[in-house]
């Protein structure tokens, strides 16, 4: 059995952690999920660091700390969080001089992480989509796998949950007629590479479909100016992340009701 106070001892805040997760089992899972994929993401912040793409090294840094929030880990949360404001800045001189802080404490996790499932514990599983014949389905837009599964975890028994990676696969679901008659609700993020959150409002409103395909937008993006611009479209609500299974369930509830 895990021992959680390898994790809590070393400054994650798990307690905070499972308002989201609900329970240990959740927790480990998406854990291990994020175990598997933090290492790539790490490499590609160093990618775009070196290459000075301060727009792509924003959204990786972004989702990094979303996902240390989502845990727990409050220290490498922090730092990251200040690497997305610097590297929106286009602050390339302070991402350049603070990087190895933040990689030193994603490494620390990592290892912490490591120990806390105990060697051979860490596997790249992640949570599958199941095999059911329902007849109504929601399309959930995000980047973050850990949010796309985390919304699967919580919807699969009663919904066919589409999960697109970023808007581009979005919008060619929507235009999929096998996929989009079961359509009953959009759960869509803002920030997300390729093809963003806005240009598929942008798609929906000048294809008349926010009312076919009602809309609530599920994002970090928390400035004022966004948040003003995102409700200029005909969407139903905006949740911000960090959020927990009720404020999903309630707003997919409130999102599924104006399809009428």
């Amino acid at each position: 059995m895990k021992d959680v106070n390898i994790l809590i001892e070393n400054g994650a805040n798990v307690k905070k952690a499972l308002e989201l997760f609900g329970d240990m089992e959740t927790y480990d899972a998406t854990l291990e999920v994020f175990l598997s994929e933090v290492p790539t993401k790490l490499q590609m912040l160093k990618n775009y660091k070196e290459i000075g793409d301060m727009a792509n090294y924003a959204i990786q840094v972004h989702s990094l700390k979303s996902d240390a929030r989502y845990f727990g880990f409050d220290a490498l949360g922090e730092l990251a969080y200040e690497h997305e404001m610097q590297s929106k800045a286009n602050n390339l001189y302070y991402v350049t001089e603070h990087f190895d802080e933040l990689m030193t404490e994603a490494n620390r996790v990592i290892n912490l992480v490591k120990k806390y499932f105990g060697v051979g514990g860490v596997t790249e599983a992640e949570y599958k989509k199941p095999e059911v014949n329902h007849d109504k389905a929601i399309l959930v837009v995000d980047d973050s796998n850990l949010i796309r599964n985390f919304i699967l975890k919580i919807f699969k028994d009663d919904f066919e949950v589409i999960v697109a990676n970023d808007g581009k696969e979005a919008i060619d679901i929507i235009n999929d007629e096998a996929q989009n008659s079961k359509i009953k609700a959009v759960l869509l993020d803002l920030n997300m590479p390729n093809v963003d959150g806005f240009e598929v409002l942008d798609y929906f409103k000048s294809n008349d479909l926010l009312k076919k395909y009602p809309t609530s937008i599920i994002t970090g993006v928390d400035d004022k100016e966004s948040i003003e611009k995102a409700y200029k479209y005909q969407i139903v609500d905006i949740l911000l992340k960090p959020f927990n299974e009720r404020d999903v369930k309630k707003i997919l509830e409130k999102t599924i009701n104006n399809n009428i």
